[in-house]
């Protein structure tokens, strides 16, 4: 089964008060790669970004993370059969989390599953292409994914301010 990533980058990052998208997408790619996701697209709005892999510009990215994300997925090849949703601003994504959404759509075949913590709902989550074509303005949040817990992995992060930012990105 053909599984690629959407990386969800388009924000403003107004709280934030920079595109920390370009201080945290590096980290965030190494570990969608090192879950084994070959075809990765990082989807661009708010801010241009060097990256290390495809981008799509997503010009209706201010209606919401539902409008980033049917970029995203408008951008991936037609055999992949569902794709593994992240954020640009979760820095410490377990790729195991990766593997084991993965491997709970293999097994069960559910339109969509995402990780938990602390039984949680948080990221990453899967998309089966059965579901691509309902996506509301609002993203996926309303909808009800079954869950796989992460607990042990650690939470991915959520970037939303300077002070949240991890040890290891805080300038010396």
């Amino acid at each position: 089964m053909t599984v690629a990533a959407v990386v969800l980058a388009a924000g403003a990052a107004t709280r934030f008060g920079a595109p920390k998208q370009a201080l945290l997408l590096p980290a965030v790619l190494e570990r969608v790669r090192a879950a084994g996701i070959g075809e990765l697209v990082v989807v661009l709005g708010a801010h241009e970004l060097d990256v290390d892999a495809t981008t799509v510009r997503c010009p209706d990215w201010e209606r919401g993370p539902g409008a980033s994300l049917r970029c995203g997925l408008g951008a991936l090849a037609a055999d992949v059969e569902a794709a593994v949703v992240v954020l640009a601003d979760g820095p410490e994504l377990a790729p195991a989390a990766i593997e084991r959404i993965v491997a709970a759509w293999q097994a069960t075949g559910e339109k969509l599953v995402a990780a938990s913590y602390g039984a949680v709902r948080g990221h990453p989550l899967l998309l089966a292409r059965s579901a691509w074509s309902a996506i509301p303005a609002e993203g996926l949040r309303a909808r009800d994914p079954l869950l796989v817990p992460c607990d042990d992995l650690g939470a991915p992060g959520d970037v939303d301010y300077v002070s949240d930012l991890p040890e290891r990105f805080r300038p010396g």
